[in-house]
């Protein structure tokens, strides 16, 4: 009998590359938004919170207001009985608003193309600025959420001490220009494939292509 071998790190990395954009040639951007500003507004409702209950909620905020300038104006309590489906909504109705008077005031009403500016922004973290510059201004970009997180473990290529180690060692092993896609793709494929409370790591496909010979859960750390 033929011992079947996991495959190498690198031998992995090349794999998942291959299979994922075979999957997902032109990932779409699963929030919907028309522009910088209501995508970041969007991102920001997403935490939390599915991509589908934002979908259903942004219509009507953007009927309330779809720019920094409107929605500078509005009350935070306006704002936040429009979003409270998405959960968290007394901090994001006062982050939405509080932000918005700072690109009015700061910078014109435009979103800043610049990674530590949208970093300061009121209820904009590490991973909301990054899905902003990545998918907004197509800069390069690998924001890792808990979905990430958890097939990079999965996947071997992280010991997943934290969220911002998963980053790093991702941005190291794959080219810069897959970042943008990349962090897309992995996230599909997570939701469809490699979900948290099933495969762990010994179903999916990319998972018994890459461990063929794993045959115990793989624990994962948590974000």
């Amino acid at each position: 009998m033929v011992e079947v071998k996991n495959l190498l790190k690198q031998e992995r990395v090349d794999y998942i590359l291959s299979e994922l954009q075979k999957r997902y040639p032109n990932p779409p951007i699963p929030l919907d938004h028309k522009d910088p500003y209501t995508l970041l507004v969007a991102v920001l409702l997403s935490a939390q919170c599915t991509d589908e209950r934002v979908n259903q909620v942004t219509p009507a905020l953007w009927e309330l207001a779809d720019n920094p300038f409107d929605m500078a104006l509005q009350s935070v309590e306006d704002i936040q009985a429009i979003i409270r489906p998405c959960g968290l909504s007394p901090q994001k109705s006062k982050a939405i608003k509080r932000l918005s008077e700072i690109l009015v005031e700061q910078h014109g009403g435009v979103v800043p193309e610049d990674m530590a500016i949208l970093e300061t922004l009121p209820g904009v973290g590490h991973k909301t600025a990054g899905v902003v510059m990545a998918q907004a201004f197509g800069v390069p970009s690998f924001p890792v959420d808990t979905h990430i997180h958890r097939l990079a473990q999965r996947w071997g290529l992280t010991n997943g001490r934290s969220v911002e180690q998963t980053e790093k060692d991702l941005k190291r092993l794959f080219p810069k220009e897959t970042w943008n896609d990349l962090h897309l793709q992995i996230i599909y494929y997570a939701r469809e494939h490699c979900q948290a409370r099933s495969c762990h790591g010994l179903v999916c496909p990319i998972c018994t292509t890459c461990y063929p010979n794993r045959k115990h859960p793989k624990k994962i750390k948590k974000p």
